[in-house]
């Protein structure tokens, strides 16, 4: 591997490592309220979060750098504000991959959540426990599993993605430029041994973690018939 693909790989990590760690925070809450609320607006948000699943990579990439550039509504903002527009920048692909990313957080937690059900908070309720306490003392240890799940998937979606990360944040050594179009790069200039390397690597990592995931879920399954 090269100086510039290794760099490709620390920003790969650093975008999937934040994106992870944001839709986290973003995510949990948002799941826990579609997999207990009764709204009509719940079938209309949860539509909306599974719509990168079937939206191509590039129209939503176009959307999100019309949004963050300098003539968008937040990019405009803050240009006005004095400070610089987000379209490619790292910043800005964190934004974008929190979007693209969102359905492969939000679904599995949605699910363990309503598999909890609410018989055991409101069993906690009945023992003085509150909303909060009962969330991370009942709910997140019984949805472990939803949760593992979710981080993977996040973690490894954001590492291959190529048309959103490409659309918002170009192809700045150091800056924006990921693995997945290192790859492209390599395999342009018919370089096709740095984009088996590349390639390679990132197809091991994906079906290592996708491997630890099922043999997890595999275990308790077997330890929780």
């Amino acid at each position: 591997m090269s100086e510039a693909d290794w760099l490709a790989l620390r920003v790969t990590l650093a975008l999937s490592a934040v994106t992870t760690g944001v839709l986290l925070v973003l995510g949990t809450p948002l799941a826990w309220w579609l997999a207990r609320s009764r709204s009509r607006l719940a079938v209309v948000l949860e539509s909306v979060v599974a719509l990168p699943l079937v939206l191509p990579p590039t129209v939503l990439g176009f959307y999100m750098l019309v949004l963050l550039g300098p003539r968008g509504p937040v990019g405009g903002t803050l240009e006005a504000l004095g400070l610089h527009h987000l379209a490619f920048t790292f910043t800005g692909l964190v934004v974008a991959s929190t979007v693209y990313s969102l359905p492969f957080m939000v679904q599995p937690l949605k699910d363990a959540f309503a598999a909890v059900g609410g018989r055991m908070t409101e069993a906690a309720a009945t023992l003085r426990a509150g909303p909060w306490d009962r969330f991370f003392t009942v709910v997140v240890p019984l949805s472990r599993r939803g949760f593992l799940t979710a981080l993977t998937l996040t973690f490894a979606h954001t590492v291959g993605e190529f048309g959103v990360v490409l659309m918002v944040g170009g192809n700045i050594p150091g800056e924006t430029r990921v693995l997945s179009i290192a790859i492209y790069d390599h395999a342009e200039a018919l370089d096709y041994a740095s984009a088996h390397v590349l390639s390679g690597g990132l197809l091991a990592a994906s079906f290592l973690l996708l491997l630890a995931v099922y043999a997890v879920n595999r275990r308790y399954r077997m330890l929780h018939p």
